[in-house]
């Protein structure tokens, strides 16, 4: 079985969207946030440091400033992470995973919906596995998210497709003649 993957973000065209899901990592800091704590980390290793310096124990200035850089570091790479996205569209042509990497490259794959399956794989003492599975298919989806999360969206986009594969039709036609017509919006009021 063989699944398209391109660059392209867009739902195929004509194709109304009948699920639509963004998943980002979660950050607690904004940019300027960001550069608040780091300013906070080297202002008080600066100051301690300073103050080591002058009680003449010059070996704490080489492994502080080796601290806060390791420090910045890290919490550069955190900040580079929040780029990362998923994008999960549900249309009537299929379902389309669009992956976003930290250096803004996208990845799209289209998906068959017909045998597509949702579902949460729990893993003995940690957060459960969301995939999406169809008979050679296993594609794992939401791993940013918490296992609260990862529950609401199974649980939505199984709705989806379950609607998707289950459509109601409404056929005037074929309503009871004894049943009331639907209500009209604004009856009984002139304008």
């Amino acid at each position: 079985m063989r699944y398209n993957v391109t660059m392209d973000s867009s739902p195929p065209a004509g194709a109304p969207v009948l699920f639509e899901a963004m998943i980002v990592p979660h950050r607690s800091l904004s940019p300027r946030g960001l550069r608040m704590l780091i300013a906070l980390i080297t202002t008080s290793s600066a100051l301690t440091t300073l103050r080591f310096l002058l009680l003449h124990a010059w070996p704490v200035v080489a492994f502080s400033v080796v601290e806060v850089a390791f420090a910045i570091l890290l919490l550069r790479l955190n900040a580079r992470r929040a780029r990362q996205s998923e994008l999960v569209l549900l249309t009537e042509a299929g379902l389309r995973l669009v992956r976003t990497d930290v250096s803004g490259r996208k990845q799209t794959e289209d998906l068959p919906h017909g045998w597509l399956n949702v579902v949460l794989e729990d893993v003995p003492g940690r957060v459960p596995r969301l995939l999406l599975v169809a008979r050679e298919l296993h594609r794992e989806f939401g791993a940013s998210l918490g296992e609260a999360e990862k529950r609401d969206l199974a649980a939505a986009l199984r709705e989806a497709l379950y609607r998707l594969r289950n459509p109601i039709f409404d056929n005037p036609q074929l309503r009871d003649p004894t049943e009331s017509p639907l209500p009209l919006c604004g009856r009984g009021s002139h304008a």
